[in-house]
This record gives C-alpha cells, structure tokens and sequence, in this order.
C-alpha cells in the first residue's frame, strides 16, 4: 500500500524534511544539479505551501512528492525567482489567486509505476478546488509537459521564447504552463478529467492506479488542513 496525503508544510517538519533531502538527492545524482528554486528549503515554514507526499504505511519512507504553493506576497513562487531575469513580467503576472505546482519527483523505487507521471500531477490539479486560486502555474522539463498537459495545463506563451526558457542550466529546456480555469480544467485530457473529478468528490479513499509496471493500491488523504493560525 502506497499512501498519498497532503499536509500545510510547518504541521509536518520530519516528513518536510524527508521531501526536500529526497528531493535534493535526486537533483543531484540524476540531474547533476545542485540549485533550483523548487530545491530551496525556504518553503518548509509557509503555511500556504501545501505538501503532497508519497509515502509507505509506516509514514517513515518517502518515494516522491510535490507541493502546492499559493502566492500571498510573504514567500515568491518558484517560478518568479527561476525565470525573473530572463522574463521579469512575471514579476507583476503572479497575483494573489495564482499559486504553483512545484518541486516534483519521485524516487527510484518506485520509478515507473506512474506516480510522478500520473498520481502527483493528478493530485495538485485536484488541490486546486481547495484553495482560493484562479490561476495554476508550473514550470515543466520536456518530459513533464506531456504530463501537465494531460492534466489540462498550457503553454504559456505570453513568457520567455513562447513559453520556454533555458533553465536550470543551458542545456536545460523548461517550459512555463498555465491553467486559467483551475475547476472545470477546460484543456485536461477526458478521462483524466473524470479521475480528477473522483479524487475532488472524495479526497479520503483507496483506489487501484494502474501504471506502466502495473497496477498498485493507493491510500489517498487530501483534505487540505485549515490554517492554524486562521481565525473561526
């Protein structure tokens, strides 16, 4: 059993540590990367990053992850600091009602079974019902936009070399892509839509995802906790 829950990240400091050392190791070893600004740490006290982690049962292992981060003005969204200076109209197109799906990736055990590839983008599309956003970001490698599109993201074109840059690195390509209607999600694939739409109506469930190694049980939890600090 895989367990799939999201959480505010400074109500989870052991599993947020989990994440980014995982996260960090991953860049590093696979990538040859040793900063990207979904690799800061700086997130981990920002009640309005929410974490999305894979884990196993005993919640001590973590195969992957993603966050969910909203832009309030105390903390940049990665996207701001990674393409401001090849692009600084970003500066003024992120808004209070967009945030960004971040920091992605998961570990070699599990590479293959679709939880990068379907489970985590899947999840942040599905988060973003729960929040008072009205614009999703990210920031994909060639690979991952496939993904994002599935999901009903687009190329943003409006940025960078119509909606690529060079990033983290030269030889790097990154594409920026935009959802403007994070709830009915006009471009998402159809059937990922009706998946989307099971995981919003009940995000407290277990369910079997099939993916290119088979198929595998999934202990989902993704109700967004309220703020601690919000007021009745």
């Amino acid at each position: 059993m895989i367990n799939v829950r999201v959480f505010r990240a400074p109500d989870d400091p052991e599993a947020c540590m989990r994440f980014y050392t995982g996260h960090l190791k991953l860049l590093e070893i696979y990538f040859g990367i040793a900063q990207v600004t979904s690799g800061s740490a700086d997130w981990m006290q920002h009640e309005n990053t929410i974490v999305i982690i894979v884990e196993d049962e005993t919640r001590t292992k973590t195969y992957g992850g993603a966050r969910v981060q909203v832009a309030d003005g105390k903390l940049p969204l990665p996207i701001e600091t990674a393409i401001g200076k090849y692009d600084p109209r970003i500066y003024s197109y992120i808004k209070k009602g967009s945030a960004e799906i971040c920091g992605m990736w998961n570990s070699k055990e599990v590479a293959g079974m679709g939880i990068g590839s379907q489970v985590l983008a899947r999840v942040g599309v599905v988060l973003g019902a729960q929040l008072p956003i009205d614009t999703y970001h990210v920031l994909c490698a060639p690979i991952t936009a496939r993904v994002g599109k599935r999901v009903g993201f687009i190329i943003d074109e409006s940025l960078g070399n119509n909606g690529t840059f060079f990033y983290p690195k030269d030889d790097f390509l990154a594409t920026a892509m935009v959802i403007t209607d994070p709830f009915s999600l006009p471009h998402a694939d159809p059937k990922e839509k009706l998946l989307i739409s099971d995981l919003r109506e009940n995000p407290m469930q277990t369910k079997i995802e099939v993916g290119p190694k088979g198929s595998y049980d999934v202990n989902y939890s993704l109700k967004i906790p309220s703020p601690v600090h919000s007021t009745p």
